[in-house]
């Protein structure tokens, strides 16, 4: 499955059932179906849904308009999410931006990342690391046109991936091609504070010819960029899936990690369908004091409401860790 396909439609891979944390029918319903009013400080982390998450919610099974997407932000509000992350933000229309940022404002939600970089995962593409002057031309177009997406919809982190491996060139001169392009995209955002978090992707199971592919290569990258924006996001499902070792990993590379993400792994769900101890890792985060967003970049093991109401207890069981 590609990387983007399940932040629409989400997964049914039909993982085993969630114990734990059921929200009580005795409850008072909101406009969208959702439990209201007293979630507000539900979570200790700054969890961050993404839209079609919770799409039934919301009222729309596949093509959203603008007003569902307000209504799916509102369905995580009264669910007590204070986060929020879309990657194709940047490919919406200006008006949206500007309609979801001033729902998002209102609601206290904070927003996430969007992905910076339109030709990150392009097949056959090596956008960066094959040194290419026109590729990394377009690369830094997509940066600078990113920074005013990032503007408008007041976030200061956003997704960026290094795209494919070059094999017409040795590792170390992919290398320095790579950090050269990071080093040219971080002049770029360091003016406005943007923090560009690049992701390690795993190469056995999704993106077999991405460059990068763990995070003491990336924490080696960032090192030589050595620039506040350029940093790692720590992908807790990729990591488990290329490398495992988890929470040692984590702080290893942690003084360049800038944002998470979750997902359990095998089948890319919800906490609890995998084989992932997600209570102890958000438990090791927390003991951390991140303060930061952890985006759920994962589908719903199940369809409908009731997969949609599973992804909200498991996190809701995952995040009743002892402080």
């Amino acid at each position: 499955m590609k990387r983007r396909d399940f932040l629409v439609t989400g997964v049914a891979s039909g993982a085993a059932a969630i114990s734990g944390a059921r929200v009580s029918s005795a409850q008072p319903q909101s406009a969208t179906g959702a439990q209201s009013g007293n979630n507000k400080n539900r979570f200790k982390l700054k969890y961050a849904p993404h839209f079609g998450m919770f799409k039934e919610h919301a009222g729309y099974a596949s093509s959203p308009t603008p007003n569902n997407l307000v209504d799916e932000l509102k369905f995580c509000a009264d669910e007590g999410f204070t986060a929020f992350e879309d990657n194709g933000m940047r490919g919406r229309p200006k008006e949206v931006q500007e309609q979801l940022a001033r729902e998002m404002a209102r609601l206290g939600i904070e927003m996430g990342i969007f992905v910076a970089n339109d030709r990150g995962l392009e097949k056959g593409v090596a956008i960066l690391t094959s040194g290419d002057e026109s590729l990394r031309e377009g690369f830094l177009k997509n940066i600078r046109e990113t920074v005013e997406v990032a503007k408008r919809v007041n976030t200061k982190r956003v997704t960026l991936v290094v795209g494919n491996s070059f094999h017409r060139l040795q590792h170390g001169y992919q290398t320095a091609n790579v950090i050269e392009g990071l080093k040219r995209a971080s002049g770029i955002c360091e003016p406005t504070g943007l923090v560009m978090v690049c992701e390690p992707l795993n190469i056995y199971r999704d993106h077999p010819e991405f460059f990068v592919s763990s995070n003491a290569q990336m924490y080696a990258l960032m090192k030589a960029v050595g620039s506040p924006s350029c940093k790692i996001l720590y992908d807790i499902y990729h990591t488990q899936v290329n490398e495992g070792n988890i929470i040692p990993n984590m702080d290893r590379c942690w003084d360049e990690v800038a944002y998470i993400q979750t997902g359990d792994h095998p089948g890319r769900g919800e906490p609890f369908t995998g084989e992932i101890n997600y209570k102890n890792v958000f438990r090791h985060v927390h003991s951390k004091g991140y303060k930061g967003i952890l985006g759920m970049e994962h589908g719903n093991s199940k369809p409908g409401k009731e997969g949609e109401r599973a992804v909200i207890n498991a996190y809701a069981a995952a995040d009743r860790f002892e402080v």
